[in-house]
């Protein structure tokens, strides 16, 4: 897919996964619409791009459908066009599903699949009004196989991940593609910021860059691949660990002490850095 002069929105766009995705599409010569909660990090990423290309910032919650609609409005007005949606704003609160405050798991549905869903659905008259376009949703391996401790976040990926793949198959020959990215742990704030609470099982696999997430994000955007597990080898693993329980179960040992280690090397890592 040729990007110059298309016109892609970006949620979750002020940092981590979002920015390096903004980052690629500027590059790429796309005019960018970035949403985020946090209007000086939106600015921040935005003053940054600008010498590239056009950026309009938006900030909002994603869960508030009403101003979803503004958004898309205000892209349409600003651009005349929407060519690519990336749902990539998320949210997780972790710990055993008892422990967590009630609010709190439906605020995991909200912004990690209940937003993408309406988003999409506003969305997708204007992808048509464009001739043809593409929705890329962000999901995690998480969303693969359930993960103990991230239940609801679990939950809602792989609601993401069946929307994803329901969705492709209702537009399939309409010129909009609908694809899912799903990477396991991706070296930003979203999980090094609260790495005591993350899992050991999560640090059993190797840990993508923003800068990857975001290249296969593009590429989505363009072939013919409808989900991309990152890294592959670990959407292997989570496959079979979803079809064959008693494997996990198993595996589950030799790999939390594995996760155990790197999470040890990498918060000594952290606290050599501050």
């Amino acid at each position: 897919m040729i990007f110059k002069d298309k016109t892609v929105i970006v949620t979750g766009g002020s940092e981590g996964i979002g920015a390096a995705t903004a980052r690629k599409f500027a590059d790429a010569g796309a005019r960018l619409v970035l949403v985020a909660r946090n209007r000086k990090k939106l600015e921040s990423i935005a003053g940054e791009l600008r010498d590239k290309t056009q950026v309009e910032i938006f900030p909002m919650d994603v869960a508030d459908a009403e101003a979803c609609v503004n958004l898309l409005k205000k892209a349409d007005f600003e651009f005349g066009r929407i060519d690519v949606l990336v749902n990539n704003a998320g949210y997780h609160e972790r710990g055993l599903v008892e422990s967590v405050p009630a609010e709190a798991l439906g605020r995991i549905v909200d912004v990690n699949l209940r937003a993408p869903i309406v988003l999409t659905r506003l969305a997708l008259p204007y992808l048509r009004a464009a001739g043809g376009g593409a929705v890329i949703n962000v999901g995690s391996l998480a969303g693969r196989t359930p993960v103990p401790g991230s239940a609801v976040y679990s939950a809602s990926k792989s609601g993401l991940r069946a929307f994803t793949h329901a969705l492709a198959e209702e537009l399939r020959g309409q010129g909009i593609k609908v694809a899912l990215v799903a990477p396991g742990p991706v070296d930003t704030g979203f999980i090094m910021a609260d790495i005591d609470r993350v899992s050991d099982m999560t640090f059993s696999q190797p840990i993508s860059t923003a800068d990857e997430v975001a290249q296969a994000i593009l590429d989505l955007c363009g072939n013919r691949v409808r989900e991309r597990a990152m890294p592959w080898l670990s959407g292997v693993l989570t496959t079979v660990a979803y079809v064959a329980p008693w494997l996990g179960r198993a595996l589950k040992p030799m790999l939390e002490r594995r996760g155990r280690r790197t999470k040890q090397a990498l918060k000594a890592k952290l606290e050599l850095s501050q």
